[in-house]
């Protein structure tokens, strides 16, 4: 009964039963699918270690986020504003919210450069970028890239978020402030018509921020191209999780006096622990949904890695050092995974593994912007030698010498034999020749 009620959600999940209705029932299915996608990659435990891995970073890193943020800001006088809205962050934990706030705060405040000293600030810093780094390895992680931002690339680009983030978010809320502040603006707020509008605008400010604040750091921090449409659909729906989350946590908090009596003072611990944990989860999924906005072809088979059979890998490595090659001739954008990928129509995670052994041979290799290039002068690149990557290169453990009996060691080095015959020493310059004439 089981297995025929599962075969029955199958259908009517990834079949057409839905699609029959139109329009409505193309977005039943649209929102089903992503919620059955999401739902299995969840249940797999991935997302959740890694939100776990984050609230550990979170509890390093708040304070030297928050000081590193606050010692921008308070060269421009914006800090308290930014302040201000700290507390909106644990505001469904009440009362508590509060006051682990202020104790954050009066930390932050007391941090100071000379007191602290170089050791104390290099590991502040530190922590800081560790934090950025956490969170964009677990967004490579839900877009399936295998290579993170380079050590130059990734320090430049973290210093720039810790640094514009902040200012960015104080813009944002002075220009709502000033926006408030318009003679017009306050007229229609006092209008009996227009004035509960803006009342209820005014309460999804915070609501429209964490929105913003998703849809960038899911556009921008993952290694890869992330479209504008795909990150705004990530943040629109990880916003509304979070607000709905937020509203279902406070009404928990307030009906949670058994908890206080059990864990006394445990209590405030453990569910700040736990709310930054579903905090990280939101976001996760967020980002998840995201990628399956982008990449819809992954909704049925989630992260089971495509599987090339032996002549499809030769095609792969062939093509690889064709179009490096190509580029290196004629260079116009650059070669790396991701044009790869979008060239071959072959997912980058299934490119890395002949990527990688293609660079740990010396046939390619890589500059400061990740890009592919050949590592030798491709007239000395053979094909015979691009194919042995996939051919004969790559085997671990004691199967590396295998005893054949003798009439299957003869077939295996007549097939080599036939490779060698038909390749005949041509080089990759040679084949980029031929394509050329």
């Amino acid at each position: 009964m089981i297995h025929s009620v599962k075969i029955w959600v199958e259908t009517l999940i990834w079949g057409d039963m839905l699609q029959k209705y139109g329009l409505p029932g193309r977005i039943i299915a649209g929102v089903l699918r992503n919620a059955y996608a999401v739902l299995r990659d969840i249940v797999s435990g991935q997302l959740t270690l890694r939100a776990m891995s984050l609230v550990y970073t979170t509890l390093l890193s708040v304070v030297p986020l928050i000081a590193f943020s606050f010692s921008v800001l308070k060269g421009l006088g914006v800090h308290k504003e930014l302040e201000e809205k700290l507390y909106t962050i644990l505001e469904p934990l009440g009362d508590k919210g509060v006051e682990i706030t202020d104790q954050v705060m009066h930390i932050v405040h007391n941090v100071n450069g000379s007191v602290l000293g170089g050791i104390g600030l290099s590991f502040f810093i530190f922590t800081a970028i560790s934090m950025v780094q956490k969170i964009e390895g677990a967004f490579n992680y839900v877009w399936y890239v295998t290579k993170p931002r380079s050590f130059a690339k990734r320090f430049t680009e973290y210093m720039l978020v810790l640094l514009i983030g902040p200012l960015a978010i104080a813009i944002a809320l002075g220009a709502i402030a000033s926006v408030g502040n318009e003679s017009i603006v306050i007229w229609l707020s006092q209008n009996s018509i227009f004035g509960p509008i803006f009342s209820a605008t005014s309460q999804l400010t915070p609501y429209l921020l964490i929105t913003g604040v998703f849809a960038f750091l899911y556009w921008y921090m993952p290694n890869t191209k992330v479209t504008l449409r795909a990150a705004l659909v990530g943040g629109l729906a990880g916003g509304v999780m979070w607000a709905t989350l937020g509203m279902i946590f406070a009404t928990f908090i307030a009906n949670s006096a058994r908890t206080q009596a059990i864990y006394a003072s445990f209590a405030i611990a453990i569910t700040t622990l736990f709310w930054l944990y579903l905090n990280w989860l939101i976001l996760l999924v967020g980002s998840q949904i995201a990628f399956y906005f982008q990449n819809p072809a992954y909704l049925r088979i989630g992260r089971r890695e495509p599987r090339l059979s032996n002549a499809m890998r030769e095609r792969v490595a062939l093509n690889i050092m064709f179009l490096v090659g190509r580029e290196f001739r004629n260079p116009v954008l650059g070669v790396d995974l991701r044009s790869l990928s979008r060239s071959l129509h072959i997912p980058s995670i299934t490119l890395a593994p002949i990527s990688a052994g293609l660079v740990a041979n010396g046939l390619m290799t890589t500059n400061e912007k990740e890009e592919l290039l050949p590592a030798r002068e491709m007239s000395r690149i053979t094909l015979s030698d691009i194919l042995a990557v996939v051919r004969r290169d790559g085997e671990t453990g004691s199967h590396r010498d295998p005893r054949w009996n003798s009439p299957i060691e003869v077939l295996g080095n007549s097939l080599d034999q036939a490779v060698t015959t038909v390749l005949a020493e041509q080089t990759l310059a040679d084949l980029l020749d031929k394509a050329d004439d």
